[in-house]
């Protein structure tokens, strides 16, 4: 395979800077030859997605049915959501028929009625017990597995979130663990087999910053490469 890659950016949500900071990850993926389309319209874009062309899908979103805490009630009629039937069907499809997946910082959190999901990425975030301290420093360490999306890479500290308490597929093996200082590592990024697709999940990426940091932007280059069969 040669040529550009066509990559779909789901994004939107309340907490984090999406509108700046989803422009700012197509930048980083063009590195790698990606080129991406930035829409918050989820459903828009999953029948896009349908209608082919695209070699990679990454969520970059917080779109879930934000039940459960009244503090989300006034962003409820803006950014709750439940994915449709077609939707799952075409997100499914596209990555078990071979498509890429880029899961993101807050796809663990998004689409929280759909079991499936956790499926394709691998871990899923589970209202109740899954939290992370406040944004702070932590550190990214790689795991002792070996893998070309960390091959070389040295642990390094970021300003973002270390997401922890998290539902994590059996068979997965995390490439990489993060922690706030002091706290318990958890994993924070890890690939999969899905059908004839191959996805990766990442968890740091709270803000610009975040993906903007070298080591960062070096594992979501790879990520996006490894994810689509490509060499890097």
């Amino acid at each position: 395979m040669s040529g550009a890659i066509r990559n779909l950016i789901l994004t939107g949500g309340i907490g984090h800077p999406f509108a700046d900071a989803a422009p700012a990850l197509a930048d980083v993926l063009a590195e790698a030859g990606v080129v991406s389309t930035v829409t918050e319209d989820i459903e828009g874009g999953l029948q896009a997605l349908g209608q082919g062309g695209f070699d990679l899908l990454t969520v970059y979103a917080l779109r879930w049915r934000m039940l459960g805490n009244e503090k989300y009630a006034p962003h409820r009629e803006r950014w709750a959501f439940s994915l449709s039937q077609e939707g799952r069907e075409r997100l499914s499809s596209f990555v078990t028929g071979g498509g890429g997946l880029l899961g993101l910082h807050t796809a663990l959190i998004c689409f929280d009625d759909w079991p499936e999901w956790m499926d394709l990425l691998g871990g899923a975030w589970v209202w109740g017990r899954s939290a992370h301290p406040p944004r702070g420093s932590v550190t990214l360490v790689p795991t002792a597995k070996p893998h070309p999306l960390t091959a070389g890479l040295p642990p390094f500290a970021l300003a973002d979130e270390a997401y922890c308490d998290f539902d994590l597929a059996a068979d997965v093996e995390p490439l990489a663990t993060v922690a706030s200082e002091g706290g318990k590592a958890w994993p924070a990024l890890w690939t999969r087999e899905a059908g004839r697709g191959r996805a990766v999940a990442d968890t740091p990426g709270h803000d610009r910053a975040a993906l903007e940091h070298p080591q960062h932007r070096r594992i979501l280059t790879r990520a996006a490469l490894w994810a689509c069969r490509r060499p890097f």
